[in-house]
């Protein structure tokens, strides 16, 4: 087990090392996004090939994970790498930086592999529950298409909106958009709780809920919708703080009757 575990660290320090190569080629600090998904995605298969892929189970964590990650991977370059768009959040950081700027994102670019380290820990448990299929594991591969497919269409529906230049100065409220001001953020945060439902049986089943509970403090409170919504208000001024007094930040919900839509 301490070989797997050094195999993966050492992994994890080679791709974040090779995206911050990347970032700093492209100028695009956005880069970093890719280390968290693609590092779990190694991570999984290594403990799954390490103990063994012998139970239906192990399937569908292998898969689910995939999805996730491929899904996720490819939005991120198509929507910022591949254009060379940086994320509003990072360029902010780059000017309140300055030329301290690639050294502290090269601590940040490192800063992804304990994070992934500690959503694995959900992958683990539901890697290693002997407890037989039952219909909890048929929930969790519905609550996975759901929340892939939530968080895949308020993507989609963003970049339309953004594709128009009539909108550039405006605030999404299409779809999902209309309903939570974050819901790409609220599917990735739902997406979590499939592992809990594929630890149902397992002796270490309660520290599955370690996945949605720091996924949700994250993007409610630390690296998600705080510093989105700072960028946003800083671009769009009252639009957005509009947008903000209508809509619910996280959960999607009914908008307030004052919704100018």
């Amino acid at each position: 087990m301490e070989a797997l575990y050094g195999g993966l660290f050492l992994t994890g320090i080679g791709l974040a090392l090779g995206a911050f190569a990347l970032a700093r080629y492209l100028k695009v600090y956005a880069v970093m996004d890719l280390v968290w998904p693609l590092g779990i995605l190694l991570g999984t298969w290594g403990l799954a090939l390490f103990s063994g892929i012998d139970h239906p189970r192990d399937g569908i964590v292998l898969v689910a994970v995939g999805f996730w990650a491929i899904r996720l991977s490819l939005h991120l370059c198509k929507d910022r790498i591949l254009p060379r768009r940086e994320d509003p959040r990072y360029a902010n950081l780059v000017a309140r930086w300055g030329a301290q700027a690639p050294r502290n994102f090269l601590f940040l670019f490192f800063l992804q592999i304990p994070l992934a380290g500690v959503f694995l820990v959900p992958l683990g448990i539901a890697l290693a529950n002997p407890a037989p299929l039952g219909v909890v594991d048929f929930l969790a591969l519905v609550l996975a298409l759901v929340a892939l497919g939530g968080e895949a269409l308020a993507d989609r529906q963003l970049a339309g909106f953004r594709s128009n230049p009539d909108n550039a100065n405006g605030v999404c409220r299409e779809g999902l958009w209309r309903y939570s001001r974050h819901p790409n953020y609220f599917f990735e945060w739902l997406y979590w709780w499939v592992y809990v439902l594929l630890s149902h049986g397992s002796a270490s089943f309660g520290w599955s809920l370690t996945g949605p509970l720091i996924m949700y403090l994250f993007l409610r409170y630390i690296t998600g919708i705080p510093p989105a919504e700072y960028s946003s208000l800083k671009r769009r001024g009252a639009a957005y703080a509009d947008y903000q007094r209508c809509t619910s930040p996280f959960f999607p919900w009914k908008p307030k009757a004052n919704d100018s839509q």
